[in-house]
């Protein structure tokens, strides 16, 4: 069996379309239940309680029990982490394509004579 590090898990749960709308409905705050996201759904309240099962996997909500209902609430802390590792992955790729231009810019200038 496969473990999947914290990383693997939020990324795979961001890859679904389903998953990152039900994240957009959650990040306004407060707390829903599966069959009030549901209702703002084209799936049914199983389907979006079994997205909201990778996004609790994936520590992007976090889910309070209260009676017989499930409540559910965007983590933002976790989400973090995919937006740190995404900023480094660009900056990281920014700084090699302004290395590029600049060396473009110079074979340019050698080609055109240096005017």
């Amino acid at each position: 069996m496969t473990t999947e590090s914290r990383e693997q898990r939020i990324f795979l749960a961001l890859a679904d379309p389903t998953r990152r709308r039900l994240l957009e409905m959650l990040s306004g705050g407060g707390r829903k239940t599966a069959g009030e996201l549901a209702q703002e759904m084209p799936i049914t309240r199983q389907g979006v309680s079994k997205h909201l099962q990778v996004l609790a996997g994936a520590e992007l909500v976090q889910v309070q029990k209260s009676g017989r209902e499930r409540y559910y609430s965007f983590e933002p802390e976790s989400f973090e982490e995919a937006v740190h590792w995404v900023t480094a992955v660009h900056d990281q790729w920014d700084k090699r394509l302004q290395a590029l231009t600049h060396f473009l810019a110079e074979e340019e200038n050698k080609t055109n004579g240096g005017n």
